[in-house]
């Protein structure tokens, strides 16, 4: 049997997944490891730990491979982050991540500007603090003597590749999400180097995500175990091949993502145009791009809700076997869409797509007395949605109408959250199987790389899609709703800034 195995390195673990040639899932291993919270605004992970865990997973994956005919490995990464290392390769700073805030300042400066929204069109990067080159700047103001000693600023999976095969690479989806790179010439952008103050000798060489390499050091080699030569794709970003393992490369079909944040995406075969500034344009290859928006805001705020407010739901879910979430979700299931004029503001991370605040904030808005913890919950859920919606609208203005939406992520498990996106929307939604996206995206990838035929149809077809259809009555309730939460964060814009400002001193 031929085999290919896809790694995902993500923000709190690494996947390996071995997969046949349909995309059925044979073994996944996996790694988790921390985030680091050294400051409040601060998102960091060890570098070390994350290779750790990429050996380890391919360790696993190989051992159990069992006989099967390996074609190659081909790597998944999440975007943003930024790592400084010394001229021998070794880490001088753990690796900045996408969640990363303390360079608020330096993006919401740059953002205003002129030079801001050149950079956006350029780059396809959003001048936000998740950016990469917001952070270079973060470090070149605060840090000036670590960053003048630093002779590499890369990402995680260049560390990765780095360590396997002594070379400083770099794909060009991950470097289409650092805000460094012109995404039509597909190279390193002037403008933006000199505003960051590196040069391109202190990154890495931008190559295809179809570029494999072979010469892995032999040390890891014998630690993985891999005792024949293997091609390793480089591949791309996360978020690009979780769309290409969707097949959302049809005009009118986007991809919906839920998990701790949320994102929706469309693949286009060029970049777009948002003058406004509010979506990404990713390279997935020279000749697809996926373009959309991300929000900070996804489940981590029903965990916050169930911790904070949940605590009988805990004790009673206990009690009878069953998750507490889905107790809180089964109360949510009793209110009428619209939470009865209970609006939820989702900002409890401040907020990246379309609004791009770092210090934006959450509120609950129109409480009466007969709101119960119920109307809480749904206008949670609804309100989070409400966010994905935002983004939806900014995404058809730019790149055409959506008709129908492939839903992942853990909500995509709710049958009450899968429904109420479907009638917020008005579209079709799809929920796959319980599947590997990225990582089968990156086998995908690296299956075309390596020039593998695949003779079955089926090869690169998902699994038969639970379909889920608008409730027409619903989404005209919840457009009288959305109508005011659209509203409502341009009224409250500068008291959140004095908020946060508030909660800084604190």
């Amino acid at each position: 049997m031929q085999v290919i195995i896809g790694v995902d390195i993500g923000t709190t673990s690494t996947r390996a997944i071995i997969f046949d040639l349909t995309g059925k899932v044979l073994q996944a291993c996996y790694k988790h490891y921390p985030i680091i919270t050294p400051q409040v605004t601060y998102s960091e992970q060890d570098p070390e730990a994350v290779f750790s865990a990429v050996l380890f997973t391919l360790k696993e994956a190989l051992a159990s491979l069992d006989q099967k005919d390996l074609l190659g490995i081909s790597f998944s990464c999440a975007m943003h982050s930024l790592l400084l290392t010394d001229a021998t390769g070794n880490p001088l700073t753990n690796a900045i991540i996408w969640a990363d805030n303390r360079s608020q300042r330096q993006a919401d400066t740059l953002r205003a500007t002129p030079a801001g929204k050149m950079l956006h069109h350029n780059t396809g990067t959003p001048v936000h603090p998740m950016s990469p080159l917001c952070k270079l700047m973060w470090f070149r103001e605060h840090e000036p003597d670590l960053f003048n000693r630093t002779a590499k600023f890369i990402s995680l999976k260049e560390f990765v590749f780095y360590k396997l095969f002594g070379k400083y690479i770099i794909d060009f989806s991950i470097a289409s999400a650092t805000g460094l790179f012109d995404i039509r010439q597909l190279t390193w952008f002037a403008p933006a180097l000199a505003l960051s103050g590196i040069t391109t000798n202190q990154l890495s060489e931008p190559v295809e995500p179809t570029h494999q390499e072979t010469q892995i050091n032999p040390a890891y080699a014998a630690e993985i175990n891999l005792t024949q030569p293997v091609p390793f794709v480089i591949g791309a970003s996360d978020g690009c091949l979780a769309n290409l393992a969707l097949q959302t490369n049809e005009p009118g079909v986007a991809a919906l993502t839920i998990g701790t944040s949320g994102a929706i995406r469309v693949t286009t075969p060029q970049p777009a145009n948002d003058f406004q500034q509010r979506l990404f344009s990713y390279i997935l290859t020279p000749n697809q791009y996926v373009v959309g928006g991300a929000v900070n805001n996804g489940g981590h705020i029903l965990r916050w809700f169930r911790d904070t407010f949940g605590t009988a739901e805990k004790a009673e879910a206990q009690a009878k076997g069953v998750d507490a979430y889905e107790l809180l979700l089964q109360q949510a299931a009793t209110v009428s869409p619209g939470s009865e004029g209970l609006l939820f503001l989702p900002y409890l991370l401040g907020e990246r797509a379309p609004i791009w605040d770092s210090q934006a904030r959450g509120a609950f808005f129109g409480i009466t007395t007969a709101h119960t913890k119920a109307h809480f919950t749904r206008a949670l859920l609804e309100g989070i949605v409400f966010g994905v919606y935002q983004v939806k609208q900014a995404l058809e203005e730019t790149t055409g109408p959506i008709q129908v939406v492939y839903a992942t992520g853990g909500f995509a498990r709710s049958e009450l959250w899968v429904q109420l996106v479907a009638d917020i929307f008005g579209k079709k939604i799809l929920v796959q199987e319980t599947f590997e996206s990225s990582a089968w995206g990156a086998a995908i990838l690296g299956l075309q790389a390596l020039g593998i035929n695949q003779p079955r149809p089926e090869a690169t077809t998902l699994p038969e899609a639970k379909v889920f259809l608008p409730n027409l009555g619903h989404h005209a309730a919840y457009k009288k709703n959305f109508h005011i939460f659209e509203k409502l964060y341009p009224l409250l814009k500068e008291q959140m800034a004095l908020v946060s400002k508030l909660q800084e001193v604190e």
